[in-house]
């Protein structure tokens, strides 16, 4: 028996009761406030997070635009294909992650599995190529040539292939017109990546996953018109993933086409022209080296002289751009990019840095007109010049006695330049340079452009290298310990000059000016470079922006907006001297050193103004520089160890001018013949539904179907 009496227990009882009351009394109020806080609170936001957690997007890809050339012919543009994709989130969700899958799949179409399952393995910083660049959530393509017999297998045998669809698509299409390839201008598509979705997420173009966007050349710099907007649209589901009805959709915008300032048929000459330049020089013996010539690069600008639009750029080695279509395969991305690739995905026309030899003596010609040197001199042009045991040799060792700046500029003679650049060099103070040196030589060289980018509508030009007293001191300073470790008074060649550079490498010392006065040393040019300068001479002064783009055009066609020329300067020459300089470069072509490549030309109906180079590059053959102009045109060559200028690169220059003119072997203009003896004038018709109506080309550049599609040329 308990000793607790009745009245105790029952007390205790009632407190028990008490607090559990009280514990779910508390346990219903804090329930109910969350319900509160849940559906009054923040209901709107929870029901909208509710509703988009079943919504799904079908995204309908836009229709890329066009890139057209000058005439309305496509240089880029779509193709309807079958494409064969991939869903790698379907395929992840399978026990083996979908090889057995990708295997069967390889055997449909021909394929071997490891490049299928190549193609849809994620890229990171280990990966190869191939592999996939884009999103991991959107369906990765895998061919784009698939037939209908392959398709059709597929899609009859939906269980055997999940994740794997086969529909028609359009497909970039690089047309190849006249035979022209200009893969470095156009450039290719690939796939977006995060990073890219990120940086466009507050911009008129954002991305979507599906994109695919511009990588390299106009495809990129026009990326945002050409690529349009997707439609999107958007339904309801059930948690079973069943339809239950449609909430909206946006309509896909077609991009708008870029019209530009390049003339296939042009284009296709001055390729052909410069590969088959670079074919001749290696049958040619360098005395210097016991070996032929390697030429084993090289570019070529076509541009207007009044406008600064390009008719013509081509580079070499060059690609097949239709190679990126659809995905590229890991062997031809190692051709594109392996140590033994040489490196064709470069423009070499905007990103190719060289030496330019005399072709550059137009700069110092000026800046010593403008330092105060008469133009008719005379000036002693003998076969060497000295600076204490140091000589300077003039080209072949020629001694032509006292000329004008004219003369040298005819025959180019380097030892007037030296001279002058020396004198230069001792009034800026030498060794000892003066607080405030003139510089006259590295001042024109910024006045006319060098050691910056040029403008042109092209991504990652390079800017070349005015090497002036800034430069030395920051190469210096960027240098210095690696030079002083490896310098020896007595060593080699090389060790030799680390020596001097680890002491004096801040300096401006009077080799440096005498050697860049002729383009050599440590300046760097690219031919859009050169080409803007010698245009300039040609309309007067005025210093251009490249550009290729030359409309934007609406999918309709009711809204064009033209790409206008637009300067950036004005060459640091009067009046006169223009026209003295003119007058010489006539005399490069007539009596100078291009003239055995001028021969029979038609001096008196279209003037030829002509600067041959050759510069020297240690280690290297020598580079080859040929730069001309006219009163509607500015060409320049360059070819990477390829010889002399005019001996590599002159007659290819000459047989692209005797294209655009009709001119023939014996001088005689054919206007029939004539690919652009002026410059294209307005755009190409647009018709009222906005397709753009293209010139023919003519019998001498039909390409077949096939050779279009697959972008060969000649």
């Amino acid at each position: 028996m308990s000793n607790i009496p009745e009245t105790g227990r029952t007390t205790r009882v009632t407190v028990r009761l008490v607090a559990l009351q009280i514990l779910v009394f508390s346990l219903l109020l804090t329930l109910g406030g969350r319900l509160w806080y849940l559906q009054i609170r923040n209901g709107d936001e929870y029901t909208a997070e509710a509703a988009n957690n079943h919504v799904q997007q079908v995204v309908h890809p836009a229709v890329r635009g066009s890139i057209l050339d000058a005439r309305g012919v496509p240089l880029a543009d779509n193709e309807t294909r079958l494409v064969v994709s991939a869903s790698r989130t379907e395929l992840m969700k399978l026990p083996d992650d979908g090889k057995a899958v990708l295997t069967r799949l390889a055997d449909v179409l021909g394929m071997k599995p490891k490049d299928v399952m190549d193609k849809v393995r994620l890229c990171d910083a280990k990966t190869p190529q191939p592999c996939w660049n884009g999103s991991p959530y959107q369906p990765i393509p895998i061919t784009d040539e698939a037939s209908a017999k392959q398709a059709l297998q597929i899609r009859e045998r939906e269980e055997d292939f999940p994740g794997i669809s086969a529909e028609p698509t359009a497909v970039r299409r690089y047309a190849a017109p006249a035979g022209s390839n200009a893969a470095q201008v156009l450039g290719y598509l690939s796939p977006v990546t995060d990073e890219q979705i990120k940086e466009a997420e507050h911009t008129k173009s954002p991305l979507l996953r599906s994109d695919q966007v511009g990588s390299n050349g106009l495809e990129r710099q026009y990326d945002s018109q050409l690529r349009g907007k997707a439609g999107v649209t958007r339904y309801e589901v059930d948690n079973l993933g069943r339809v239950i009805g449609q909430r909206e959709s946006q309509r896909a915008r077609p991009g708008d086409n870029v019209v530009t300032s390049i003339d296939s048929r042009v284009q296709a000459v001055a390729e052909k022209e410069l590969d088959q330049a670079m074919k001749e020089a290696r049958t040619q013996f360098d005395k210097n080296t016991g070996t032929n010539y390697k030429a084993d690069s090289g570019a070529v600008v076509v541009m207007e002289a009044k406008t600064g639009r390009v008719v013509a750029m081509a580079s070499n080695p060059t690609y097949d751009p239709n190679a990126w279509v659809g995905g590229i395969s890991g062997k031809d991305y190692k051709k594109l990019t392996g140590k033994n690739s040489n490196y064709p995905l470069l423009n070499r026309a905007i990103q190719g840095q060289a030496a330019p030899g005399s072709i550059f003596k137009v700069v110092p010609t000026t800046a010593a007109v403008n330092a105060g040197y008469s133009f008719n001199g005379p000036y002693a042009c003998t076969s060497s010049f000295n600076i204490g045991s140091q000589v300077f040799k003039n080209f072949e060792s020629e001694n032509y006695g006292g000329i004008s700046l004219g003369r040298a500029l005819e025959v180019s003679c380097d030892t007037v330049f030296y001279r002058i650049a020396y004198d230069e060099w001792k009034k800026d103070g030498g060794n000892k340079p003066k607080k405030h040196p003139d510089d006259w030589f590295y001042k024109t060289a910024h006045q006319f452009g060098l050691g910056k980018e040029t403008g042109i509508d092209l991504p990652n030009e390079v800017t070349g290298r005015v090497p002036d007293r800034q430069w030395k001191k920051d190469y210096w300073k960027a240098n210095k310990d690696a030079w002083c470790k490896s310098g020896k008074k007595d060593g080699n060649y090389g060790q030799r000059i680390a020596y001097e550079n680890c002491l004096e490498g801040m300096k401006m010392r009077a080799g440096d000016s005498v050697n860049y006065s002729i383009g050599q040393g440590d300046t760097l040019v690219t031919p859009i470079q050169m080409a803007t300068i010698y245009a300039a001479i040609s309309n007067g002064g005025t210093l251009y922006d490249p550009t290729l783009g030359k409309a934007i055009v609406s999918p309709d066609g009711k809204d064009v907006q033209e790409i206008k020329p637009t300067s950036h300067g004005k060459l640091p020459m009067s009046r006169a001297l223009r026209a003295q300089v003119d007058s010489a470069l006539a005399g490069v072509a007539t009596r100078g050193t291009a003239a055995w490549r001028f021969q029979g030309w038609p001096q008196d109906k279209i003037p030829m103004h002509a600067k041959t180079g050759t510069a020297e590059v240690y280690g290297k053959q020598t580079t080859s520089w040929f730069a001309t102009y006219t009163k509607d045109y500015s060409i320049v060559m360059t070819i990477s160890q390829g010889g002399t200028g005019s001996g590599a690169s002159g007659p290819a220059v000459r047989k692209i001018y005797n294209a655009l003119y009709g001119v023939d072997a014996k001088g005689n203009i054919d206007q029939k013949k004539a690919l652009l003896p002026k410059p294209q004038a307005g755009l190409p018709k647009i018709s009222s539904d906005g397709s753009i109506e293209a010139q023919p080309l003519g019998k001498q550049f039909e390409t077949t179907a096939r050779e279009r599609r697959r972008g060969t040329h000649s």
